[in-house]
């Protein structure tokens, strides 16, 4: 596709204009981003040194700190750099560059979480067969089929992007470079641009979140024939991975499955399911639990 672009770059209007407001939420992304990086760094290290953590669901979990990683460090470096200059700048091919990788670690993330939900129901549903269909193999290419399914996805968002003429406004109401502020600035009709986005980026949300609303309901129902003390075991194990599905997919679904939307708006839900989910990710599935938290003690120990 040609690019008919006469803008070289773009400028980032941020959160706020405010200077006072800046700094502040400089120090507070920053704590977040160290968070985030150094609790999604000890799930990965916990999950490949600890020996007991060798099931299904641990190697799902240590794909999704990686990709939480990714989708954070994405975004939040350069938020929170442009939170200490007045001109927030970043070149056309930066800002292509970041929609790329904020969609390829995002679309991974949501692969991902409809795996684990997809393991959880053969665990639960189907113990007797779980060892025979959940193998390393079998697991290993979920994996890559969710990473390369992210790649389609963002590949596809990215060219759409790239191939708009931008010929004037320059300035990105938002913290970062997506697809829907950017079709503000774009010099031509983008309607069916924007219907395309919806049905790329905003059905993938919510078709993986309605594959996963009827897994947990299906176990949920399995669970009426088991005692008090395996439902509770079940749902131990569940808890953790609906709790960060509902955190995730709901201001994610809301902001691309509308055809039109506040930026406003749009940047505070942003905010939410790309830097407060991945920081909260690891604190929810380790204080829930026991065998993550007891395989990281042994490893401080170590």
């Amino acid at each position: 596709m040609e690019n008919v672009s006469s803008v070289k770059e773009f400028i980032l209007l941020g959160l706020s204009k405010n200077q006072g407001v800046q700094k502040i939420c400089f120090v507070v992304f920053l704590f977040f981003y160290i968070v985030t990086v150094a609790g999604n760094l000890l799930i990965v290290v916990t999950v490949v040194s600890s020996q007991s953590l060798n099931s299904p669901m641990y190697f799902f979990l240590c794909h999704l700190s990686i990709a939480d990683t990714c989708f954070s460090s994405v975004t939040a470096p350069k938020m929170i750099a442009d939170f200490l200059v007045e001109k927030k700048t970043i070149s056309f091919g930066g800002c292509m560059a970041q929609l790329f990788g904020f969609h390829i670690s995002g679309g991974a993330e949501v692969f991902i979480l409809t795996v684990m939900a997809y393991d959880r129901y053969f665990a639960i549903c189907r113990p007797l067969h779980y060892t025979t269909l959940m193998t390393r193999r079998v697991c290993g290419w979920m994996v890559m089929g969710s990473w390369v399914g992210a790649f389609v996805h963002s590949l596809v968002q990215t060219l759409i992007t790239i191939s708009l003429p931008f010929c004037g406004p320059n300035e990105i109401d938002h913290y970062l470079c997506d697809v829907r502020p950017l079709l503000q600035l774009a010099c031509t009709d983008t309607y069916v641009v924007g219907i395309i986005v919806v049905a790329n980026t905003g059905m993938i949300c919510l078709v993986s979140f309605i594959i996963l609303l009827t897994s947990y309901i299906v176990i949920l129902l399995s669970l009426k024939s088991r005692t008090s003390e395996g439902r509770k075991k079940a749902l131990s194990t569940c808890g953790s991975h609906i709790t960060v599905v509902i955190l995730f997919f709901g201001p994610c679904t809301f902001t691309y499955i509308r055809p039109s939307s506040s930026l406003s708006e749009d940047k505070r839900l942003a905010v939410f399911f790309s830097i407060i989910t991945p920081m909260l990710n690891p604190l929810i599935y380790t204080l829930r639990n026991e065998e993550v938290k007891s395989a990281m003690r042994k490893l401080w120990n170590r």
